[in-house]
C-alpha cells in the first residue's frame, strides 16, 4: 500500500492496518521468537511489549526521533503544544530523546535547560500519545564534578571498591528515584542508552580514558544497581558507540547480551553528505548483522547534520543511505539531535527543520515515505498483539 493511502487513514486505522502486517512475523519477515531474552526478566508488560514491537517492525518501519522535541525550537522555548517537526510534517515524531545529566547532582534542570519536572510531564505526554521514549544521561564526572567532557579518569574510582563508589550509587539512587517516578498512569517504559558513544574520546567514560574491562564492568554494575537493587523495571537497555569500522571494533566494549537490549551508535560524520554513503549504508549493515545475530534490537541512536544546509539531505543522504541496502533499512529508528532556540543560546545549533527553514519541503518528502514513521502512524507499541 503507497505511503499516500496510508496518510489517507485516520490514525486509529492506520495503525491498525500496520499492526496487522506486524502479527505473524518478526525482522525482516521472519517468524517471531517466543519469549525475547530482556535485560530485565521483571521487565513491565509495556517495556517488554515494546521491544517486541520494535523487533516486529524492523525493515516494515523507520521510526523517526527528535531530541528534546517538546521542549524547545528554534524560535521558541517551553510553548505547549509546539514541536519543530510537527509544525514542519504535521505530526510529533515517533521517539523522543531527552537527557538527564545534571540530576546526578540534584539540580532542577539539566545541561540543556531543560527542567526536570517538565520533562517529566513532556515523556508522560508523549507516552500516552503512543511515541517511545529514549533517555540518555550527559553524567558530570564523578571525581572532579566537571562536565561530562571532563575526560579526567574516573571509571575506576566508581567501580565497587572505588573512591568514588559510593558517590556513584548516591547518582544512581537519583536516576532511580526518577525514572521509578515516570508513570502514565502505568510506569513508562524508556529506552535507556548511558555511556554513550563509548568509542569516542571526549567523554570521561570513553576509549582513552577507561580500558574495555572497566567500560564493561561499570556497565554491568549499573544494570544490575538499578534493577536488583532499586527495582527499576521500566527500561530497556541501549548499547551504543561512535562510528566504527569493524564489528570486532564496535564490539569491543560491549558488556554483553544478557546486559544489551539495543545496539546502536551516533554517526555525525558518514552522514554529511551522499559522498560517504557507502560507509554510512555499510556501518548500519553492520549494526543490524549483529544485533539481529543476538536476538537485539538495531538502531540508529543519534545523526544528523548542524543546521541541515543541504536542502536535499533528507531524502538524499539519509534516507537513501538507509534504504539503498536491504538489511541496513531493517534499523528500527534513527534520531537526530536538538533545536536550540536562537534567543537563548544566541547560536546556529539544530538538527530538525523548522517552518520555512531550508530543507524542510525535503524533511516532508522524507516523511511521507512509505518506511519513515512519525507518531500519528504508530501503531500500539505498548501492547502485544498475539499471532
Amino acid at each position: 500500500m503507497g505511503r499516500c493511502s496510508r496518510r489517507a487513514l485516520p490514525r486509529s486505522a492506520a495503525a491498525a492496518l500496520l499492526a496487522a502486517l506486524l502479527l505473524a512475523c518478526g525482522p525482516g519477515g521472519r517468524p517471531e521468537p517466543q519469549g525475547p531474552a530482556l535485560v530485565d526478566p521483571h521487565a513491565t508488560p509495556e517495556t517488554r511489549a515494546l521491544f517486541v514491537n520494535l523487533r516486529r517492525l524492523a525493515g516494515k518501519a523507520l521510526l523517526f526521533g527528535h531530541q528534546d522535541d517538546l521542549a524547545y525550537g528554534v524560535q521558541w522555548f517551553n510553548e505547549p503544544g509546539r514541536s519543530d517537526v510537527k509544525e514542519t510534517a504535521g505530526s510529533y515524531p515517533a521517539v523522543y530523546g531527552w537527557d538527564v545529566g545534571g540530576l546526578e547532582q540534584d539540580r532542577g534542570a539539566n545541561l540543556d535547560a531543560v527542567a526536570f519536572e517538565r520533562q517529566r510531564g513532556w515523556i508522560a505526554e508523549g507516552y500516552r500519545r503512543g511515541g517511545v521514549i529514549t533517555l540518555s544521561w550527559h553524567m558530570r564526572n564523578p571525581v572532579t564534578g566537571g562536565t561530562a567532557w571532563d575526560t579526567t579518569q574516573a571509571v575506576a574510582a566508581i567501580l565497587p571498591g572505588g573512591a568514588q563508589h559510593e558517590r556513584y550509587r548516591q547518582w544512581l539512587d537519583r536516576f532511580a528515584d526518577y525514572v521509578n517516578g515516570l508513570r502514565a498512569p502505568v510506569p513508562v517504559p524508556v529506552i535507556f542508552r548511558p555511556f554513550h558513544e563509548t568509542s569516542g574520546g571526549w567523554f570521561w567514560w570513553g576509549a582513552r580514558h577507561a580500558t574495555p574491562d572497566e567500560y564493561r564492568q561499570l556497565w554491568r554494575f549499573t544494570v544490575e544497581y538499578l534493577r536488583d537493587r532499586r527495582g527499576v523495571h521500566n527500561l530497556l537497555w541501549a548499547y551504543s558507540t561512535d562510528v566504527f569500522d569493524s564489528k570486532q571494533g564496535y564490539l569491543e566494549r560491549y558488556p554483553g547480551d544478557a546486559y544489551v537490549d539495543v545496539l546502536g551508535f551516533d554517526d555525525y560524520q558518514s552522514v554529511r553528505t551522499s559522498a560517504t554513503r557507502a560507509v554510512f549504508s555499510r556501518r548500519l549493515r553492520d549494526l543490524v548483522e549483529l544485533a539481529e545475530a543476538r536476538g537485539k534490537i538495531p538502531a540508529l541512536t543519534e545523526t544528523g547534520v548542524e543546521t541541515v544546509p543541504d536542502s536535499l539531505w533528507w531524502t538524499g543522504t539519509l534516507l537513501a543511505g538507509i534504504k539503498s541496502d536491504s538489511v541496513a533499512r531493517r534499523i528500527a529508528w534513527v534520531l537526530v539531535w536538538r533545536n536550540a532556540t536562537f534567543e537563548r543560546e544566541h547560536r546556529h545549533h539544530f538538527f530538525a527543520p523548522y517552518a520555512g527553514q531550508a530543507s524542510a519541503a525535503d524533511f516532508v518528502r522524507f516523511t511521507e515515505d512509505p518506511l519513515v514513521l512519525l507518531e500519528n502512524e504508530l501503531p500500539d507499541m505498548y501492547r502485544l498483539e498475539r499471532p
